[in-house]
């Protein structure tokens, strides 16, 4: 579900301005009802369960004054989103074709930006490029109140693929509605020629492709053994030039310890 849900109604704001003003007055201060007004306008658009339980754990928390601030926290760590760290590794797991990952919306989206560079090898730039982009889909997703929507990217191991559907579902990530239609598709769907010969590809399996795939495939590895022969051939081109600036680097000390030896001696 993507949409954002309805504002709360007049009265229910209301009714967050009391429970906003009696919440700073258990953490020991009066606030104003023109300023608890304001905060209960700023947090309409979120569930009223999901703002009560962040101004429960504001009371049991916080230890300074209640803000829109501290709220908006307990708000974000109850979205259910992973945290960056944790979105990365999901990526990374989502990025290897036999795994079935089960992943946020903002996660799939930041992969397709990281994605041209971690094919390229630069897997620390690739996660820089993920975070950058995840952060930013993160708030403005939050900004707009938008809840978290959990999909399921399929791999080509079958088994794989319910173990990941039943773990969603126990991690309340999926309904157990949604993980059932997942689950009885899965049992019906037959995996493709293709799929068994991709899966063969890791597995040892031999199982010929369809012949429109065939001759793609055939191609694709030719592609792979070039790229591989010109990485060995700049590999060692690399070694040769680290040879040389080490016995360049050795030369010039000792060059200059013998400069130094010869001006002792002179003196």
């Amino acid at each position: 579900m993507n949409s954002s849900p309805e504002r709360m109604s007049q009265e229910q704001v209301a009714r967050l301005a009391l429970a906003i003003c009696a919440t700073a007055e258990s953490l020991g201060y009066t606030l104003s009802a023109d300023a608890a007004e304001l905060m209960a306008d700023d947090l309409a658009e979120y569930p009223a369960k999901v703002v009560a339980g962040a101004l429960k754990s504001c009371r049991l928390e916080l230890t300074g004054k209640l803000t829109t601030g501290a709220i908006m926290q307990r708000i974000n760590a109850a979205d259910g989103r992973p945290g960056k760290d944790e979105a990365w590794s999901i990526a990374l797991s989502a990025a290897d074709e036999s795994e079935t990952v089960v992943m946020t919306t903002e996660i799939q989206q930041a992969m397709n930006a990281a994605q041209p560079i971690l094919a390229r090898g630069d897997k620390v730039g690739a996660r820089m490029a993920f975070l950058s982009a995840y952060d930013r889909m993160v708030a403005q997703a939050r900004t707009e109140a938008t809840p978290a929507s959990w999909t399921v990217s399929f791999g080509f191991d079958p088994n794989r693929r319910i173990a990941a559907i039943e773990s969603a579902v126990r991690s309340k990530l999926i309904s157990h509605e949604a993980g059932a239609r997942y689950l009885s598709d899965l049992r019906i769907a037959p995996i493709s020629q293709d799929g068994q010969a991709i899966a063969g590809l890791l597995t040892g399996t031999v199982v010929q492709p369809t012949e429109a795939n065939r001759a793609r495939w055939q191609q694709l590895k030719a592609d792979l053994l070039a790229v591989r022969r010109r990485k060995s051939i700049q590999q060692r081109w690399d070694a040769r030039r680290e040879r040389r600036r080490l016995a360049e680097l050795k030369a010039a000390h000792a060059a200059k310890a013998e400069k130094l030896m010869r001006k002792e001696h002179s003196q």
